[in-house]
């Protein structure tokens, strides 16, 4: 079926002009696109005058060190008492499968679902999914005119961040003229790329650096580089003292060693009930694998060249089930 996507933008758009009260959100083990739409949405909400709580789980935290300079002090772990009365804007977020969403209970809920993902569910009450958009913040960076928002720097910083990292520092295969024209308006507004370069690249903790060296030391390759996979263990974080949001990142590193095709991070959960579970993080370096058809079969989801999910198969049979599922696309 053919998604008419100026009636969705419409749609969406007649749902930030007319809700007053709004509970903003985004995804799981969220990223810089993730938080900087997060933020980026609740600044463009309160400039119209709207009330708006930023929510995310108490499981999610502390968040990635890449991000704590983003304008987070907000962010509330628990949902308010008035939650049922908001407006629900998900960002970023392909499917609920894994979202703690009880507060989505009644039946006459307004859920705003704007992202980027192509295999989003849809599952708002209005979607706004543009698969061609380079990042979720590209799509805010669009609704600004529509909604009579000034370009602040706050708004265009936390844009930046989410456009940044979801295109790999203009890298990725997702990377398209319209992400060079949305930097090139951030930039006139005043983002100072070297600063944002410098926080979320730069001044690295020793212990991330630490992971880094271990996951390197561990890496193995399976049928000619096709796969390429690594691991982290508990006791990698405890005798490091690094924490499991370090890991942000560093399957990048195992993706551009040479000749790989997918490459694999592997790394035990540290948070309590969660013992004996894997979170895999999937690179692809090239199109030929979609690496969110393999993470859709174990529960996750993501992009053609980034994805996820979590496991509790042991580190063996995750290898073979990866290598069956690269080779079933070849």
């Amino acid at each position: 079926m053919t998604i008419d996507l100026t009636t969705a933008r419409a749609e969406v758009l007649h749902e930030l002009r007319e809700g007053e009260k709004f509970l903003l959100t985004t995804h799981e083990n969220p990223d810089g696109d993730a938080l900087g739409s997060l933020v980026a949405m609740n600044e463009m909400l309160q400039a119209l005058g709207k009330d708006t709580v930023m929510f995310l789980s108490a499981e999610e935290f502390p968040l990635p060190h890449e991000y704590r300079d983003l304008p987070l002090g907000d962010l509330s772990q628990s949902l308010p008492e008035d939650a049922e009365e908001r407006t629900i804007v998900f960002l970023d977020c392909g499917n609920l499968d894994r979202m703690p969403v009880s507060f989505l209970g009644r039946d006459a809920a307004h859920i705003v679902n704007i992202d980027h993902h192509h295999d989003n569910t849809r599952f708002g009450t209005a979607n706004l999914v543009v698969d061609g958009a380079s990042c979720t913040a590209e799509i805010l960076w669009g609704l600004l005119p529509d909604l009579g928002v000034e370009l602040t720097l706050e708004i265009a910083e936390a844009l930046y961040v989410g456009l940044v990292t979801d295109t790999g520092k203009f890298q990725y295969e997702n990377t398209t003229p319209d992400s060079h024209r949305m930097a090139a308006e951030l930039l006139e507004c005043g983002v100072d790329v070297h600063s944002i370069f410098r926080r979320l690249y730069e001044n690295v903790p020793f212990a991330k650096l630490e992971l880094l060296g271990r996951v390197l030391t561990r890496v193995e390759r399976y049928d000619g580089g096709r796969l390429t996979l690594s691991y982290l263990l508990r006791s990698d974080y405890e005798e490091t003292g690094a924490g499991e949001n370090f890991s942000e990142g560093i399957v990048d590193h195992i993706r551009a060693l040479e000749g790989t095709m997918v490459a694999a991070l592997v790394r035990e959960q540290l948070k309590e009930g969660r013992e004996g579970v894997m979170k895999v993080s999937l690179r692809a370096s090239l199109d030929d694998v979609d690496v969110s058809v393999i993470a859709r079969k174990e529960g996750g989801g993501g992009h053609r060249q980034a994805a996820g999910f979590s496991t509790t198969r042991s580190l063996p049979d995750l290898i073979e089930f990866l290598r069956r599922e690269i080779e079933a696309q070849r």
